[in-house]
């Protein structure tokens, strides 16, 4: 995760105790809604594209179903982001693509939702268009318009140009920090 990974690195091996007393006074119900996390992130003024990004972000986060981010489900998803194996990124990554659940990412998914990452990121470096071309162009060995769970994740790994991409495009490590640090000036508001 680049310069930033070894901050969050840190972060997460505070004592646990101090990590979950941070939660806490961000989360004093115990619990982050969808709502409290875009107000985190400040979403206000974001495309839809962008909004809904979150709400997918938001949903594959929540690994019950409940509605609520808990605790357990935070250190998971933040353990997950920073120190989570490739093939567990590839299937997160996967989860958060197929946006109707069939079991399949077709074009249209994933344009949208490097659309809405880069009006997260405000990064345009490369239009979303030709980022969905090349991945269906080198992955998409039938040319069906849509991947499978395990057609992503081998082409994925069979491509080191995509896999970079796509770890580059899906770094979450901005996120985090602005949830860190959201935290860390209401602790030191209250001090």
């Amino acid at each position: 995760m680049g310069a930033h990974g070894s901050n969050l690195d840190d972060i997460l091996e505070e004592d646990m105790h101090h990590w979950y007393t941070k939660f806490m006074k961000e989360s004093p119900s115990g619990l982050i809604t969808l709502f409290e996390l875009k107000t985190m992130l400040e979403m206000t003024g974001m495309t839809e594209e962008a909004s809904s990004y979150v709400d997918q972000v938001f949903f594959t986060f929540d690994m019950d179903g409940d509605g609520y981010i808990d605790f357990v489900e935070y250190i998971a998803a933040i353990s997950l982001l920073l120190k989570g194996e490739i093939n567990q990124k590839l299937k997160w990554y996967f989860k958060l693509f197929d946006q109707d659940g069939n079991g399949k990412i077709d074009k249209d998914e994933l344009e949208t939702i490097f659309k809405a990452i880069q009006d997260i990121t405000r990064i345009y470096d490369i239009p979303p268009e030709e980022i969905v071309t090349l991945i269906y162009e080198k992955i998409d060995v039938k040319g069906e318009g849509e991947l499978t769970l395990e057609e992503f994740i081998s082409g994925a790994r069979e491509h080191p140009d995509i896999m970079d991409m796509l770890t580059k495009m899906m770094d979450l490590t901005h996120v985090l920090e602005i949830i860190v640090m959201g935290q860390r000036k209401s602790e030191n508001a209250v001090n």
